[in-house]
């Protein structure tokens, strides 16, 4: 059986492995300054953005209905006329002319209830489109932060491989040597080779995750994010202030900012019952009307005289009153659709709280189990890296045999991959804590920002 192992394996190994270490350097970007590039590019987020803005104009728009409104109309007309009188015999009269007139008119709705109710209608929907721009940033941070772990571990796995790799290479160089002194069996060696191979797989493996990871984080930036600063090695993770998980669930049943919209949604169809409801009731609007009309001479062609022309101006001002009696039952079904949508509404509500209850409760026990976890882990991995040493020990002086130091090292290398997993994912908690009770923003993302190499 040929073995794949060669010391120019080795040698180009440890040139990946060290370019792979190098990695974090001066040049690499932040949590933080992927944030910001997102904030630039990232088209979920501007898209909520606009949404925000298109929003806001519900409340201009309510309000247009209580101003006065101002138009101007305006016509002119050329006239051809022939008229004839009923005697004997029966003369007629032909006339050319051309009239024109133009008004200006003033309109002040004095009660219209719709309108009223629109207008604060409309100030509910612009709050709810700032709420759902507000729930858009949190949601930006956590895909950040998420992406950019995501990436984190995809390197921390694919450098534990290959540290597990370069371990092996050696496990391997040294059972070949024991083989050829005669000191081991073949077997060693081919328990090396193997894992070796495996370690070739998990390495090929592990680059296609980094890839995948990297170019999902692309998607958020607009750009190669390039090399992304690491966390510092025993970063220090602390438990949830206040630190009774009731307290941030009651936040979260009050405070979300799901919760938020949904409230606000309920307010608006609340106020859409008002609308169609108001279509029973009466209007009275002031009217004030400026008026010009003109005629120009007219030239009665058979009768030899030109008739004068004239012009008119003329001021009016009403009060307009308008009752509804009867609409087919219109009004009657658009109120109990409004009526039937308010309580659906209702339902939504009470499910975002639950929601929201839910989420504090899931992410408060994540952060406070990850941290144990991480202690656990980290007392796991110095045990690991003993029994390594012993079993390394144990086979020079043969009381152990290959596959003990190969298994101590596979056991180091899952330990380590966990515990990197834990800490991120105690950092994503910690982050979605803060957004289930409507509180994350960019300086919760600068504390775990400081937590990075740099």
């Amino acid at each position: 059986m040929p073995l794949k192992y060669n010391s120019g394996n080795f040698k180009k190994l440890s040139l990946v492995l060290s370019a792979t270490f190098l990695v974090g350097s001066a040049s690499a970007a932040d949590l933080l300054q992927i944030y910001r590039l997102a904030l630039d590019n990232d088209p979920q987020y501007l898209g909520a953005k606009s949404s925000m803005d298109a929003g806001v104009e519900k409340a201009p728009q309510g309000l247009s209905g209580l101003l006065p409104t101002l138009g101007v109309a305006g016509n002119t007309q050329w006239n051809d006329v022939d008229r004839s009188l009923r005697t004997t015999p029966s003369p007629s009269i032909h006339s050319k002319y051309n009239s024109n007139s133009h008004t200006a008119t003033l309109t002040q709705p004095l009660f219209r209830w719709q309108n009223i109710a629109t207008y604060q209608q409309g100030k509910m929907q612009a709050a709810q489109a700032e709420a759902q721009y507000a729930q858009a940033k949190q949601d930006t941070i956590l895909r950040v932060a998420q992406a950019y772990f995501d990436v984190l571990l995809a390197e921390e796995n694919l450098r534990s491989i290959l540290v597990q790799k370069k371990a092996i290479a050696q496990q391997l160089e040294q059972a070949k040597k024991n083989f050829e002194v005669g000191t081991a069996t073949i077997v060693d060696t081919y328990e090396a080779q193997s894992r070796y191979d495996l370690a070739t797989a998990q390495e090929i493996a592990a680059e296609s995750d980094l890839e995948i990871k990297s170019r999902a984080l692309e998607v958020i930036v607009g750009k190669d994010p390039g090399p992304l600063a690491s966390l510092r090695e025993k970063v220090q993770l602390d438990l949830p202030q206040p630190s009774v998980m009731k307290t941030w669930i009651d936040a979260a049943e009050s405070d979300a900012i799901t919760v938020q919209i949904q409230q606000l949604a309920l307010e608006v169809a609340g106020k859409q019952i008002e609308i169609n409801r108001a279509g029973h009731y009466p209007t009275l609007d002031a009217v004030v009307a400026r008026g010009h009309a003109a005629q120009t001479a007219a030239i009665p062609t058979n009768l030899g005289s030109i008739a004068p022309g004239f012009d008119t101006d003329s001021t009016t001002a009403a009060l307009q009153l308008n009752i509804p009696l009867f609409q087919g039952g219109y009004v009657n079904s658009k109120t109990r659709e409004a009526e039937a949508n308010r309580e659906a509404a209702r339902q939504q509500l009470e499910a975002a709280r639950r929601n929201a209850a839910q989420a504090a409760r899931q992410s408060y026990l994540g952060v406070s189990s990850g941290i144990a976890q991480v202690s656990a882990l980290r007392a796991a991995l110095v045990s690991g890296l003993s029994s390594v040493e012993s079993n390394k020990l144990g086979y020079e002086v043969g009381v152990r045999i290959n596959i003990d130091v190969l298994n101590a090292e596979q056991q180091v290398y899952v330990t380590r991959r966990d515990l990197a997993k834990a800490v991120h994912d105690t950092l994503l908690s910690q982050l979605k804590l803060k957004a289930a009770v409507g509180t994350l923003d960019e300086t919760d993302l600068a504390k775990i920002n400081a937590l990075l190499q740099q």
